[in-house]
């Protein structure tokens, strides 16, 4: 009896010391869940960062990249001239790391480089179209007219005026802030050209 006792005390003791030494570690377990959403604060910051990373987008093979002409653009490409032009067309690619202005001022700035034949301003005459791509808000502004073109003289700034000129340009409201497209050139080029561009901003993403 005395030896059946004394087994049933020894597991009793058992048991209790058991039970102590595996409760505090539910209770720690119990108390490290709420942390575990951690997570999520990292996926919010992940979230974050895809919205501000870099746009990109996709070239068309005939159109032939060239070293950009100054520190301003970030990519510069050649479209070669239609039938009869004087030149060939350019298609610059701007990015100032968020800044560069609203939509309007640039549309301004755009329209404010063209003059009509009569010598009035071309503004009434750009015609601006909107769009969304892939959830990217896009602004679309066609001028034609005689464009002045800035070329860097020994001294100053100097306007070289083209007749029968048109400018197709975009602005893209990215997440890591606006970027331009300007595709310039004597008109016929242009619109040898438009149906490209078009496809091209289409890609943008």
């Amino acid at each position: 009896m005395r030896r059946f006792l004394r087994i049933f005390i020894a597991g009793t003791l058992i048991l209790a010391m058991t039970a102590c030494s595996t409760k505090p570690q539910r209770e720690q377990t119990a108390q490290g869940e709420p942390m575990k959403p951690a997570s999520a604060h990292d996926a919010a910051q992940q979230e974050s960062a895809d919205a501000k990373k870099s746009l990109t987008y996709n070239v068309p093979q005939d159109w032939i990249a060239e070293m950009p002409a100054s520190a301003m653009r970030k990519a510069q490409y050649r479209l070669p001239r239609a039938e009869g032009d004087p030149e060939d067309a350019e298609m610059a690619v701007f990015y100032f790391r968020g800044g560069g202005g609203g939509v309007q001022a640039n549309i301004d700035r755009w329209t404010g480089q063209f003059q009509k034949s009569d010598s009035n301003s071309a503004t009434s005459a750009a015609r601006t179209t909107h769009k969304v791509v892939q959830g990217i808000p896009l602004t679309i502004v066609d001028i034609r007219g005689t464009y002045s073109a800035q070329s860097m003289g020994p001294t100053m700034a100097q306007s070289d005026k083209k007749e029968n000129f048109r400018m197709l340009a975009a602005v893209v409201e990215a997440g890591d802030g606006p970027w331009f497209f300007k595709l310039t050139g004597p008109a016929k080029t242009v619109d040898k050209w438009e149906k490209s561009f078009k496809s091209f901003l289409d890609t943008i993403h």
